[in-house]
């Protein structure tokens, strides 16, 4: 029986270490010693960790090992590109079961590595221990020149969102809900599609002054920027793509607005800013104005007009409330 409990710890590790991977001119040593030696960088180090657990992020009846492996990447990934900076390298931590199939952990370490490629990140180490469920870690390294924190929005400012919101959200639903058909959204939730480089070139312009990635819903994330800012913020229902949950949201008799205000895991990206005319005009960014910075505040607020129809709580994703 070739799962976990056969091949053994370090023997799982030796096989991820032989899977081919892109080290990059920064890793001096990667997987297979006591800990991976990096090149220093000469601008900082922006840092970022997330988990997720089997039953409440993802269900191995719904993903392959690969798909699961490509979106845990992809929230890390995102969270350094949201600041202006490029992920270099990953670490991961896996808890399993001792009768988990390595085909699977490989897939899963194939499924990391794929999404590190559209980032030329490195898959440099990690730890593995023996767990009743799957929890997978993972933390992420990067270069940052020119750093975007969510705190610098200005009153004036206008909102903006790079990509779209709310395909995951409806992809979960159709899943929960056994809906046939609607695979480009039921694709979205398994292995989102972040637009780094895009949302790094908008990092440059000076005229940025707030940024973050839609992790846990647009309406929540932006929250975080008034907050940490102390503005209060006015987005725009109406100015939301929904056009691709429209016939989803007919079936199941909701306002594709909720989708698209509070669903997280598409890893759009918010961004303040006095304005992006300029770049708007681009043909490929996917950007547009949603709303704009009304006033300071000394907590920091988001108002919504125009949005779903009344008596819909608007929330967004917490990892102690929602679960799969």
């Amino acid at each position: 029986m070739n799962d976990l409990g056969a091949i053994g710890e370090f023997g799982l590790i030796a096989q991820i270490a032989k899977l081919k991977s892109d080290q990059g001119d920064h890793v001096v040593l990667g997987i297979g010693d006591d800990a991976a030696l990096l090149k220093p960088s000469k601008h900082l180090t922006a840092l970022t960790m997330d988990m997720a657990v089997e039953g409440v992020h993802f269900r191995r009846d719904w993903s392959s090992a690969i798909e699961i492996g490509r979106k845990i990447a992809a929230a890390n990934l995102a969270d350094v590109a949201a600041m202006g900076g490029r992920a270099q390298s990953l670490v991961v931590g896996l808890a399993a079961p001792k009768t988990l199939e390595v085909e699977w952990a490989l897939d899963l370490a194939r499924g990391i590595g794929m999404e590190c490629e559209r980032e030329h990140c490195a898959l440099v180490g990690g730890d593995t221990v023996q767990s009743e469920r799957i929890v997978i870690s993972i933390a992420a390294m990067g270069e940052v020149e020119h750093p975007v924190r969510r705190s610098g929005a200005q009153v004036g400012d206008r909102i903006y969102l790079i990509g779209l919101t709310g395909l995951s959200a409806a992809g979960l639903y159709a899943l929960t809900h056994n809906i046939s058909g609607f695979d480009l959204l039921k694709e979205a939730h398994r292995v989102p599609r972040p637009l780094y480089e895009q949302a790094r070139q908008v990092a440059k312009n000076s005229e940025v002054h707030a940024m973050c990635d839609v992790s846990d819903g647009l309406i929540a994330d932006l929250t975080h920027i008034a907050q940490a800012s102390k503005v209060e913020c006015e987005i725009d229902g109406n100015k939301l793509d929904v056009v691709r949950l429209i016939e989803l949201a007919e079936v199941a008799g909701t306002d594709p607005k909720i989708w698209a205000l509070t669903g997280g895991e598409d890893h759009a990206f918010l961004v303040v800013a006095s304005s992006l005319a300029d770049l708007l005009n681009q043909e490929n960014l996917i950007c547009r104005e949603i709303g704009t910075v009304t006033a300071t505040h000394s907590t920091g607020i988001v108002h919504l007009v125009n949005g779903p129809q009344s008596g819909v709580a608007i929330s967004g994703f917490d990892h102690f409330r929602i679960s799969l």
